[in-house]
């Protein structure tokens, strides 16, 4: 019996994002994705959904959600009976990656989120599925759902996150790593060095996928999941 699930989504992502996910285990397993909307500091988004988390779970983070989740697991390490870290990095942002975010929260208060997708889409998806019309209005409808503000909010707290490197040795629960082998934003090799930092960890690559891997691949991320969690 595999224990609750709390997914929890990457920058401008709702449940949306792993609506796949929530399709296929309906019925098998209690999900619920989290609100990473409301602050704009990592404590305070781990802390928030801490406070509305199952006393015991399985903890699924996809990019943005990656970086929430390693922080969890070092405040809350024996509330979770299984870590999965999807397309994500354990890395700090580099000072070019911050001046980018910040670029893009001006645009956003100036222009709204519309310019701001033009410009992430590339960095989101693969090029393959950039002219895929249904994924491309998925993507634009959940920015359009999290709104300026709370854009503004998650990447203030994205740029404020610590270095998880050092404490990736301390996760203790089983551990799953998936990345899209063509994922730009986090590259493979970013998921290799947390595969390698966590005591245990598997990784496993989605062929044919950009960062979004769960939207991109479904069948073959629901797949993978499956078998980690015993669905």
């Amino acid at each position: 019996m595999c224990d609750p699930i709390v997914f929890v989504p990457g920058l401008l992502c709702t449940k949306a994002l792993f609506g796949p996910q929530l399709a296929a285990f309906e019925g098998r397993v209690q999900c619920t994705v989290a609100d990473h909307t409301r602050h704009d500091g990592m404590k305070a988004i781990v802390d928030s959904i801490l406070d509305v988390a199952p006393e015991r779970f399985v903890l699924v983070g996809l990019s943005m959600g990656g970086y929430i989740a390693l922080e969890m697991a070092e405040h809350a390490p024996e509330r979770m009976t299984k870590l999965v870290l999807m397309d994500t990095t354990a890395r700090p942002d580099r000072p070019e990656q911050t001046a980018f975010r910040e670029a893009l929260m001006a645009q956003a208060r100036a222009d709204g989120l519309g310019p701001v997708i033009d410009q992430l889409l590339p960095l989101f998806v693969d090029d393959s599925r950039l002219g895929d019309a249904a994924l491309v209005a998925t993507i634009r409808q959940m920015a359009d759902d999290t709104g300026v503000d709370a854009f503004v909010r998650q990447q203030t707290a994205i740029i404020g996150r610590k270095d998880a490197r050092p404490d990736l040795g301390d996760v203790r629960c089983p551990t799953l790593v998936v990345c899209g082998d063509r994922d730009r934003l986090t590259p493979l090799e970013l998921s290799e060095e947390i595969a390698a930092g966590i005591p245990g960890a598997r990784l496993e690559m989605i062929e044919g996928s950009g960062h979004l891997t769960t939207l991109e691949k479904p069948e073959a991320v629901n797949t993978v999941l499956e078998e980690f969690l015993g669905l």
